[in-house]
């Protein structure tokens, strides 16, 4: 009983200096900045430091001011596409580009489809699922899509990658990509919580991937993410709780624990679980940081390590640019490139949004203004849709009748048609398409391309 209660206490009284510090960075902010209800949170610190953290960042006090005199009526609402934000927090990406992002490490799919090992298959498997987070850390905030638009990548392992952004309000996603070992398929929505100074983000949506060898079929369920100092101090990100990769074929699966940053950093990036069967007996165990490497080692039904087996590591992250503005990796760099762009562009790419590439160059009052009429003309044509009664229809990808369960709430899901297929292959075959120079193509992903802003 004495044990129990001195490590009660000592629990206890970590508690109460996790609650100290929330006071204290509460009142930093109040006293020095006159500001109700944000929090900072200095992920490598402790209370001291909460003052000189609220006041990095890289807003400018006159946007910070005005930014929160908009934001302050939102807290505790979803804000997914109810404000329009300024350029200064954007990376000149937009979020179907960074959907492709996934695909950087794709060769762990291409080892999962090999594998006779069924657990170390999933090792491989979640690890890929993994891997896209240490580019999902950057702090800049992606383009929205506009309706119509799409994004296409065919020169990386043999991959051919389209996704289009095929609904507005909610906005909604849908990604496709295919070499000769897998296919993957996604519809991607998410749901936010505005909370002041951060915001949490839940993933709705489904990833499926099918390995072409054994025709199995993976489900994956992501954790949420939490953006921190949004407006006050530097904005990190966060990815915490359970991932659970799902082989739907056979019912083994993987159940990954992304680890809270504690205090002083603590546990910040750490995922650690396992490789179950169908039975839910553990396999193999799973552990790593999520910004660096995972590895893997066979297990008892106790979930210890087997005696003789080591444990193995099966990813690591690639170099990354030194000093890059924008946090990018080499392979970001690649997909916003029209060095790597597919012949024939599709006019309704993201490397074409006259926004996104104003940005690219530096310049932000360009890329505001051309943000705004990229927004007031899908307005605009909406109203024109609406005035005609027609409906948007997605070119690449076809709404279903199947409707996805999530932790978070449920959406309609769409498939990929298999059209994008045949016209990259007509494009590939043909001898007499005259090839121009995609920088001089005009953005446009409208259907009713005679849209006027009103």
């Amino acid at each position: 009983m004495e044990s129990n209660q001195k490590q009660g206490g000592f629990f206890a009284s970590i508690a109460a200096g996790f609650s100290s510090i929330g006071s204290a960075v509460h009142k930093s902010v109040n006293g020095v900045l006159g500001y109700e209800g944000l929090e900072v949170i200095n992920p490598e610190g402790g209370t001291e430091d909460a003052e000189e953290e609220a006041r990095r960042g890289r807003w400018r006090q006159e946007d910070r001011d005005s930014y929160w005199k908009i934001m302050q009526k939102h807290i505790g609402s979803d804000i997914t596409s109810m404000v329009s934000l300024p350029v200064i927090i954007f990376e000149p990406m937009t979020m179907i580009q960074k959907m492709a992002e996934l695909m950087e490490y794709c060769h762990l799919l291409d080892l999962a489809d090999q594998c006779e090992d069924p657990y170390l298959r999933m090792v491989h498997a979640a690890s890929w699922a993994i891997s896209v987070y240490f580019a999902y850390q950057r702090t800049w905030k992606p383009f929205n899509p506009i309706l119509g638009e799409t994004y296409e990548m065919v020169n990386h392992g043999g991959i051919t990658f389209i996704s289009e952004q095929v609904s507005h309000h909610p906005p909604v996603s849908a990604g496709h990509a295919e070499n000769e070992h897998f296919t993957y398929d996604l519809t991607s929505k998410v749901k936010t919580k505005f909370l002041g100074n951060s915001v949490d983000i839940y993933p709705l949506g489904r990833t499926k991937v099918t390995l072409k060898r054994d025709g199995v079929v993976l489900d994956l369920v992501p954790p949420p993410t939490k953006a921190n100092n949004l407006i006050f101090g530097r904005i990190w990100v966060d990815s915490l709780g359970e991932m659970i990769m799902t082989n739907l074929t056979t019912n083994d699966k993987v159940v990954l624990y992304f680890q809270p940053c504690g205090w002083f950093g603590a546990g910040r990036y750490e995922v650690d679980g396992y490789v179950y069967n169908a039975q839910e007996e553990p396999k193999m165990l799973m552990t790593g940081k999520w910004n660096e490497s995972m590895s893997y080692q066979p297990c008892d039904l106790d979930g210890e390590p087997l005696s003789g087996t080591e444990l193995k590591e099966v990813w690591r992250v690639a170099p990354v640019p030194e000093n890059d503005k924008f946090q990018y990796t080499h392979f970001a760099h690649k997909i916003n490139s029209f060095d790597t762009a597919p012949k024939k562009l599709l006019a309704s790419d993201s490397r074409l949004r006259p926004d996104r590439r104003a940005l690219e160059k530096g310049d932000l009052s360009k890329a505001s203004s051309e943000k705004s009429s990229l927004e007031e003309r899908q307005r605009a044509e909406k109203r024109n849709r609406e005035a005609n009664k027609h409906q948007f229809t997605p070119r690449w990808f076809n709404l279903t009748d199947q409707v996805k369960s999530t932790p978070w709430g449920e959406m309609e899901i769409y498939e990929y048609n298999g059209k994008y297929t045949e016209h990259r292959a007509a494009i590939d075959s043909s001898d007499c398409i005259e090839e121009a120079d995609a920088k001089s193509i005009e953005f446009n992903p409208w259907q009713y391309s005679h849209s006027s802003v009103n």
